[in-house]
């Protein structure tokens, strides 16, 4: 281990948990830093972060939340930039089980659909804003499932307790694997664009590590990586 080598403490949105992983491997080869890494829902950190919690990265699922981070100052002005743009998709364990036209959703024939919370996931708002293009809002309100964050949503999907869920692309098409189930990839058009921010906090101003972490996410090769995980660029 490189003696000037330190560690950087990082949030993470859900959904970009497996990514920062692999990731983190490059970045502890390339530079001799080390990961600590916290995911969950990006409204949760938010919380988290404004009641002093020592973060010194923020990997979110929005590019609200690092904005209003910086605004409140908690981020670093000129420290936010988006490192990915999210995919939704509507994703079932079950292979055949959703049509490649979301056709399902309306079909009625499964009693539970889990999704993030609206409230705190980004994801979870994507989803909302999904059913309601589709004027499926009011139908399908008694077999939501809401989910902590979009890992819970693609867990209670996993293991059969919803029979569809809303979560990431990055989630159901992993590098290297086979897809498990089958899954819609929701039109862009049918919910806001999912751009999602990174920023550098406060607490991590005089950490060297902290600063390259997010040089490393914008360096080329990292770009690629993201993008091998279904994220736009």
């Amino acid at each position: 281990m490189d003696a000037n080598a330190d560690e950087v403490t990082v949030a993470v949105a859900a959904n970009f948990a497996g990514p920062l992983a692999k990731i983190g491997e490059g970045f502890t080869a390339a530079t001799g830093h080390t990961l600590r890494v916290s995911s969950g829902a990006t409204g949760k950190f938010y919380s988290q972060i404004v009641s002093g919690a020592p973060f010194e990265v923020l990997i979110a699922a929005d590019d609200e939340t690092p904005r209003r981070l910086i605004a409140e100052g908690y981020g670093l002005a000129g420290s936010q930039f988006t490192y990915a743009i999210g995919k939704l998709v509507l994703w079932s364990a079950q292979p055949r089980y959703v049509d490649d036209q979301g056709a399902v959703l309306a079909s009625g024939t499964y009693a539970h659909l889990a999704i993030a919370n609206p409230k705190l996931a980004p994801y979870g708002r994507a989803g909302a804003e999904v059913l309601k293009a589709r004027g499926l809002s009011e139908t399908v309100a008694p077999k939501l499932v809401t989910a902590e964050s979009i890992a819970q949503a693609y867990q209670f999907v996993a293991t059969g307790n919803a029979e569809l869920g809303f979560v990431a692309l990055s989630q159901v098409a992993v590098p290297g694997k086979p897809v498990t189930g089958s899954y819609w990839l929701v039109p862009p058009s049918l919910h806001g664009e999912i751009r999602q921010d990174a920023v550098l906090l406060k607490t991590g101003e005089s950490n060297p590590a902290a600063a390259a972490l997010l040089g490393y996410l914008k360096s080329p090769a990292t770009r690629t990586l993201i993008q091998s995980y279904g994220y736009g660029p």
